[in-house]
């Protein structure tokens, strides 16, 4: 494989597809997330950015969206493609995002895992973070059911 250490920059148009591939192939683009409408909102919110990994080739093999709500840095999106898991770029995006968050004075990380995917439980406790309760409540703004 070329570029074994990719490079970490912010997402470019002409990353946008590749992005949106990454994600389906890691799993998590559901049916009621948009993702170019994820992606076109982050970028037009100065409260929020992505970070993508690509080799030199251009091949985008991890993904970052983070954002800052005026209280807390939340992440969504990481994703880093399914042959270089478990070999640090995952916990690199995690810094990145984190880095991202205390340049704006943010104190506290935090992300939402879905029930179903259990397998980034651990991969979140090395990085020393932790389960916390609180009751998630959504409503849908947009007229859906």
């Amino acid at each position: 494989m070329s570029n074994e250490y990719p490079v970490i920059r912010t997402i470019a148009d002409p990353d946008v597809e590749d992005v949106i591939a990454l994600w389906s192939e890691c799993g998590l683009v559901e049916p009621w997330n948009d993702p170019r409408a994820d992606i076109e909102r982050s970028r037009k919110s100065a409260a929020s950015e992505i970070f993508v990994a690509a080799r030199e080739d251009g091949q985008i093999v991890a993904s970052i969206m983070v954002g800052n709500d005026g209280h807390r840095g939340w992440f969504y999106y990481l994703a880093v493609t399914p042959e270089l898991q478990r070999g640090g770029l995952g916990r690199r995006m995690v810094q990145t995002a984190e880095t991202w968050m205390k340049e704006r004075g943010v104190v506290k990380a935090m992300l939402m895992i879905r029930t179903s995917n259990i397998k980034v439980h651990g991969f979140y406790e090395a990085l020393g973070y932790e389960p916390q309760e609180r009751v998630l409540m959504a409503r849908w703004l947009d007229g859906r059911p």
